[in-house]
C-alpha cells in the first residue's frame, strides 16, 4: 500500500488554514481525529472518517482554534500533539513561548506553561505508564521536562549548547528521551538518572583521529532539526542541515552507515517526519522542498518523490491502520496521500466473459459464494 501512495483526488481536507501548516497529528487510539498547527497560531481539529459513505468526500474540521480566540496562541504554533491515551486531551506549543494543555470538549487551555524563549518541538511519551513527562526543546540549550500531573517544569536536563530543536521520547522504554541541537548534536538521555545523559551520538563511530580539534561527538555537520524514532524503538532517524539522514542503532549509539544520498533541508526550524508502521521494508516520508521523499530505511533508497503541493512541505503525518499519509505546507494546504489500487491488464478473455471490477488481488475476498457451492 505505501509503494502505491498517491495523491486523492477524491479526498479532501477542508481548508481553514489562512496561512502555512508546520505541524500535524493524528490520534492514536481510534486514527480518526487529526490535529493541525498554523504558522498564524491557529490551530483546526479534523475528523478524518467517511461518514458520507460516497468515494469522493472533504475531511471537515469540526472545530478550531481561532484567530479571535481569547487564548489562542500569538505566534506560529510549531508542534500539536494528541494525549496519546485518550482523545480528551491535546498539547500545542508555539513561537509565543507557551506550551498549551487543552480539553477537547470545551477547547479550553487546561494549563498553560510559560518558557523564557521560542518552543520548537515538544513531545509527550507514547508508552510512559509511570510518569506524565512532557519533553520541550526550545530556545535555550537546557531541555525542560514537564509534569502534566504537577502543572511544573521541575526537571532539566543539561548538555546542550545551542537551542534544541527536536524531542522525541522512545516508543520502546518509557525513560529514555532523544533530543536534537543547533549545536550538530544529538543526546539520549535516561530522564531517571542525575546526570541524565546516556550517550552522545558521533558519526565517526568514534574512528576520528584523537587529534581532532574538535573532541565532542557530533551527529551532523550542520543544525539537527529532525529526529524520529523507527516504531520498535530499535533505530533512530536524525536529519540535519549538512543536507544529511542518519540511522542510528539506539541501544549502541552507533550510526549504521546507511547511505540515503542528498536530503535537502533548509529548514530554520524543526522538521516533521515519519516512518511507516507494520510495512516490510520500513519507510521514511521526509518533506523535501515542495515534494515528499519516500526512502527505504534500511537500505537508503529514494522510492519515489510525492508531488503535489505548491510551496515547501513542513510536516507528514501517517494514519497507520490505512497507511494513509496526510502533509502540510506552506501553501496552506493539507494533502491526502491514499495507496492507488491498481487495476490489473486486462487479458483477451475479458471481452467474451461479462465485465468484473478488477480489483488488486490483494483485496480480493477469498470466499467462495454459495452460489458456487450449490
Amino acid at each position: 500500500r505505501v509503494l502505491s501512495l498517491e495523491l486523492n483526488k477524491d479526498r479532501d481536507v477542508e481548508r481553514i488554514h489562512g496561512s502555512g501548516i508546520n505541524t500535524l497529528d493524528i490520534e492514536p487510539v481510534e486514527g480518526r481525529y487529526m490535529l493541525s498547527g498554523g504558522s498564524d497560531g491557529v490551530i483546526v481539529l479534523y475528523d478524518l472518517e467517511n461518514l458520507s459513505r460516497k468515494p469522493n468526500y472533504t475531511c471537515r474540521a469540526l472545530c478550531s482554534v481561532g484567530r479571535s480566540h481569547p487564548d489562542v496562541h500569538r505566534f506560529s504554533v510549531e508542534t500539536v500533539q494528541w494525549y496519546p491515551h485518550d482523545t480528551g486531551m491535546f498539547t500545542s506549543s508555539s513561537f509565543d513561548k507557551t506550551l498549551k494543555i487543552w480539553d477537547t470538549n470545551t477547547l479550553q487551555p487546561a494549563d498553560v506553561f510559560h518558557f523564557e524563549g521560542t518552543v520548537y518541538s515538544h513531545h509527550m511519551s507514547p508508552v510512559a505508564t509511570k510518569h506524565c513527562l512532557i519533553a520541550v526543546g526550545t530556545k535555550s540549550p537546557k531541555v525542560q521536562l514537564c509534569d502534566l500531573k504537577s502543572g511544573s517544569c521541575s526537571h532539566i536536563l543539561q548538555g546542550h549548547r545551542q537551542e534544541v530543536l527536536a524531542v522525541s521520547w522512545s516508543p520502546r522504554h518509557e525513560y529514555i528521551l532523544a533530543t536534537a541541537s543547533a549545536d550538530s548534536r544529538v543526546k539520549l538521555w535516561d530522564v531517571r538518572r542525575a546526570s541524565g545523559c546516556l550517550n552522545t551520538l558521533d558519526q565517526h563511530n568514534g574512528e576520528k583521529s584523537k587529534a581532532a580539534s574538535e573532541a565532542a561527538s557530533t551527529a551532523h555537520n550542520g543544525r539537527v532539526n529532525g529526529l524520529c524514532y523507527t516504531n520498535d524503538g530499535l533505530h533512530l532517524l536524525t536529519i540535519g542541515t549538512d543536507d544529511r539522514m542518519r540511522l542510528w542503532n539506539s541501544s549502541t549509539g552507533e550510526n549504521t552507515l546507511v547511505n540515503y544520498g542528498k536530503v535537502c533541508n533548509e529548514s530554520r526550524k524543526g522538521l516533521k517526519f515519519t516512518v511507516s508502521w507494520g510495512c516490510n521494508p520500513e519507510f521514511a516520508f521526509v518533506p523535501y522542498g515542495s515534494t515528499i521523499a519516500v526512502y527505504t530505511i534500511f537500505t537508503g533508497e529514494l522510492i519515489t518523490m510525492l508531488r503535489g503541493h505548491y510551496s515547501t512541505v513542513n510536516c507528514c503525518v501517517l494514519q497507520p491502520n490505512f497507511q494513509e499519509l496526510y502533509s502540510g505546507s506552506k501553501d496552506c494546504n493539507i494533502l491526502a496521500w491514499i495507496p492507488g489500487l491498481r487495476e490489473p491488464v486486462p487479458d483477451d478473455l475479458s471481452e467474451k466473459s461479462p465485465p468484473q471490477q478488477h480489483l488488486n488481488p490483494a483485496y480480493e475476498d477469498a470466499w467462495s459464494s454459495s452460489d458456487d457451492e450449490g
